[in-house]
């Protein structure tokens, strides 16, 4: 489905963003990963093989992005793949939150997703697939997740302005909106594994397929968006939240 395709995972070191590199490997595509922690991301390329280039580098950081690009440049000479995932969750009261909580969420998760299309875009050919990671709580309005539902909604709007900006080139932009996923991203520091499991099985109650997604869900649709299956999708998204948002 990808073979000959050199793609980028932007936050593929755990979670969705290491199943979806995964999924990318197991159809043939060359693929490049980042994250901030070096432990991660050597334990990610051990999951995935030989052939995996690891980047470590911070979406907030100007610097971490241009010595990524140019290692990818390097390495791949061009990029056909860019799946931004990189994006950091947690709850945003309004009568609790402070300066620095809302700057390191929209940090990471709207200035890093737009500098990281950015700073790639001219290694991308014709034909290329950009697609971003929102979710489900760009929909609905839960209480507590402001900032993060506003963060969410600002990456859906860049899928239809970036991809209405790029298609003269024919590089199509699109989304995936998961729900609530089983990856490190929902577990507190030193969490134990009993009281995960069980926030894991109270969560998925509220979910109407009956669970949480696993990130191996949101692979398959990534992969999807990623090849050239969805060429006639431009600036769209796919919902893959067991029903959360909309039942």
């Amino acid at each position: 489905m990808l073979t000959g395709k050199k793609a980028l995972i932007i936050g593929g070191s755990s979670g969705i963003g290491l199943a979806s590199a995964k999924a990318m490997v197991e159809n043939g595509a060359r693929v490049a990963i980042t994250g901030t922690n070096i432990n991660k991301l050597e334990a990610a390329c051990a999951t995935l093989g030989a052939g995996v280039l690891a980047i470590q580098a911070d979406v907030t950081k100007a610097e971490d992005l241009e010595r990524m690009r140019s290692e990818l440049e390097s390495e791949f000479d061009e990029l056909d793949i860019l799946f931004a995932n990189a994006g950091v969750a947690f709850g945003t009261p309004l009568g609790k939150t402070n300066e620095d909580m809302y700057h390191r969420l929209m940090d990471v998760n709207v200035k890093g997703v737009f500098f990281s299309v950015q700073v790639v875009l001219p290694l991308m050919p014709e034909g290329a697939s950009i697609i971003l990671n929102t979710s489900w709580l760009n929909q609905v309005g839960t209480p507590g997740k402001a900032l993060l539902s506003a963060s969410k909604a600002a990456v859906r709007s860049f899928a239809r302005v970036i991809s209405a900006e790029l298609v003269e080139r024919k590089i199509r932009v699109n989304c995936v909106s998961p729900g609530s996923i089983v990856t490190p991203l929902h577990r507190a520091p030193n969490e134990t594994d009993e009281h995960f499991l069980a926030y894991v099985d109270r969560v998925g109650k509220q979910v109407p397929a009956g669970r949480m997604g696993q990130p191996e869900d949101i692979a398959s649709a990534v992969l999807f968006l990623a090849s050239d299956a969805s060429s006639y999708m431009l600036g769209a998204e796919i919902v893959v939240d067991g029903g959360r948002a909309d039942l």
